[in-house]
């Protein structure tokens, strides 16, 4: 998909191989102004009273990992929120929006991407363990919560699709460490239409073992099956660094067998947890969602589900549903936040 009023200068950058973390900073920094300048219901929130800092740092793999923060500015924050994105995804294009929203709301948003994602270094969208992977986000996460400017806040994980399952193994690891989750439409199970045929995955899983970094897994268009919104959809082309090739054959697998692990642990979950899925969810799978609702642990837990929505809750949907979905993620945080301060004081 073109991208208006782009010159081949940029085109040249955009065409560029996004491998290697060299090609994806390029791109991003080409097209910041470009991106923030989209006609999206996220990017119309105004950024005063928002400190924003930007920073790459050393993973103790020794991978630079590109961090990401918007505190508000004029007030203590009620909470800190520990983003997890998608995957393919950035925590630097829409999640920019969804980011402002939840601090001009009054509060701590952090951001991190995963090794192989978006602006950190790694091969783009190879997930070699996805026990790895959760193992990083853990790291970066816990050395902010030690941080005594935010020690005493309450901490909420936030992930939206693969990031949902990101959080929810998170939890699992760490079953004390957070006071909630909110989960847009996670990936507890891939949508059997997502997935290939049962005899193609048993090859695919084979075909791992020897060639794990491999483009082979057949997919359909992410973008059409998460965006609702055709105007919106149009719009993904500018997350310039998004993966958008055939899954890599280990990635794949390591996906897989994550969502099996987490349909099988659905009642390990104990954390207060709010789950918001789209009914027309063709990408990740609402029955699960109302799986994990009821099987969870947890006596506070809360489904919201949004009728004829897609994958794309906050950011492919008409204004009025992502506006309605915001709402619901901010009063829950709010009366969680509010609750935890309550017990604490």
């Amino acid at each position: 998909m073109g991208i208006p009023g782009v010159d081949g200068e940029l085109k040249k950058i955009l065409n560029a191989n996004m491998d290697e973390v060299g090609a994806r900073r390029r791109a991003r920094e080409a097209f910041k102004d470009i991106q923030l300048g989209i006609d999206h219901i996220l990017f119309k929130t105004p950024c005063d009273g928002i400190k924003m800092e930007e920073s790459y740092e050393k993973s103790s793999k020794g991978l630079e990992i590109f961090c990401k923060s918007w505190l508000p500015s004029a007030s203590k924050p009620k909470a800190a929120v520990f983003y997890c994105h998608g995957y393919g995804d950035t925590c630097s294009f829409f999640f920019e929006g969804i980011a402002r929203k939840l601090a001009s709301s009054g509060y701590a948003v952090f951001a991190m991407d995963y090794p192989g994602f978006g602006l950190s270094e790694g091969l783009h969208c190879y997930i070699p363990s996805f026990d790895g992977l959760v193992d990083d986000v853990i790291e970066h996460y816990s050395k902010i919560k030690e941080n005594p400017e935010f020690h005493s806040l309450p901490s909420f994980l936030f992930g939206q699709s693969m990031g949902g399952a990101v959080a929810l193994k998170i939890h699992l690891k760490q079953p004390k460490a957070w006071d909630g989750a909110i989960l847009v439409a996670p990936m507890c199970k891939i949508a059997d239409d997502m997935v290939p045929p049962k005899f193609l995955t048993h090859i695919l899983i084979g075909l791992a073992n020897v060639l794990p970094k491999h483009k082979l897994v057949p997919n359909k268009d992410l973008a059409e099956a998460a965006f609702r919104d055709l105007k919106k959809r149009e719009l993904t082309a500018y997350n310039v660094i998004a993966y958008k090739d055939k899954p890599r054959l280990q990635s794949a697998v390591e996906m897989l067998k994550t969502t099996e692990e987490i349909e099988r642990r659905l009642k390990e979950v104990s954390l207060p947890l709010f789950i918001l899925h789209g009914e027309a969810d063709t990408v990740t799978d609402p029955s699960v969602s109302k799986a994990l609702y009821e099987n969870a642990s947890c006596s506070d837990k809360k489904l919201q589900l949004y009728k004829d929505a897609y994958h794309g809750l906050l950011e492919g949907e008409p204004d009025e549903i992502i506006t309605q979905v915001f709402g619901d993620i901010i009063s829950w945080l709010d009366e969680h936040s509010l609750k935890h301060n309550q017990s604490s004081s």
